[in-house]
């Protein structure tokens, strides 16, 4: 069985196109925006125009508008100063129709009590005499109120004295228990660095004892050591004389010989 051929004849899209030859486009070429109709520099000067008029009108508006604005402002103040001023006015003519009711109740008030002298002379006795009477009334409330604060002043001058007392009490014995305290634990510390000397006196003669017998024992191996070796070099030194007689004897002989 053979293989099947899948291959594709390839066409260039760009000779194809070609020889199709210029594609008939509906929308407007690059010739066509070219060749637009333009506005000649008259033209162009006379739109510049019409849009700078166009902001002319427009600051004119916004001129009459704050114009309206400001002839507005204006008159509510002249209404709010107006009234106040208004209100001043009246203040005075009502202050000044009171005087003149005073004057003229002053002048009937006067021609009146000459006429009822002798009445007003006991009404004033009277009054009087209600008047001392709360003041002696005024007096004697006074006195009670001022002492009673001062009894109450004392008796807490006396409280604050008492706790005060009681404070010092209580920080002395503070204290004392504090003193009793650390001299507790100074014995304490002073017993302990007694027994910890005692003890370290104890540890260090035992190890000054231990350290005399090492050394004791070192110069003993050593003296050990010295004497061995000793030893050895005589016993050296005698093989070696004995092997150099050995020699001269065998030597003496086969000179004989």
């Amino acid at each position: 069985m053979g293989k099947r051929d899948n291959r594709v004849a390839y066409i260039n899209p760009i000779a194809a196109a070609r020889a199709r030859g210029p594609v008939q486009g509906s929308g407007p070429t690059i010739q066509d925006y070219l060749s637009r109709p333009r506005p000649t520099w008259e033209e162009l000067k006379e739109q510049l125009e019409k849009k700078k008029k166009g902001s002319r009108a427009l600051a004119d508006f916004e001129d009459k508008m704050n114009e309206r604005w400001r002839k507005e402002l204006a008159k509510n103040r002249e209404k709010m100063l107006g009234g106040s001023e208004k209100d001043k006015e009246e203040k005075k003519d009502k202050k000044e129709k009171k005087k003149k009711e005073k004057k003229k109740s002053s002048r009937h008030s006067s021609s009146s009590s000459s006429s009822s002298s002798s009445d007003s002379s006991s009404s004033s006795s009277s009054e009087s005499d209600d008047e001392d009477e709360k003041k002696t009334v005024k007096k004697k409330r006074k006195r009670k109120k001022s002492s009673s604060r001062r009894a109450s002043d004392s008796s807490e001058d006396e409280s604050d004295a008492e706790s005060k007392k009681k404070r010092k009490r209580i920080k002395e014995e503070g204290d004392r228990d504090k003193d009793e305290k650390s001299r507790r634990g100074k014995r304490k510390a002073e017993r302990s660095y007694k027994g910890s000397s005692s003890e370290s006196s104890a540890d260090s003669d035992d190890d000054e004892a231990v350290e005399a017998k090492k050394k004791k024992r070192s110069s003993e191996e050593k003296e050990k050591f010295t004497d061995k070796s000793k030893k050895k070099r005589k016993r050296k030194h005698k093989k070696h004389g004995r092997k150099k007689k050995k020699k001269t004897a065998s030597q003496s002989d086969s000179d004989l010989d």
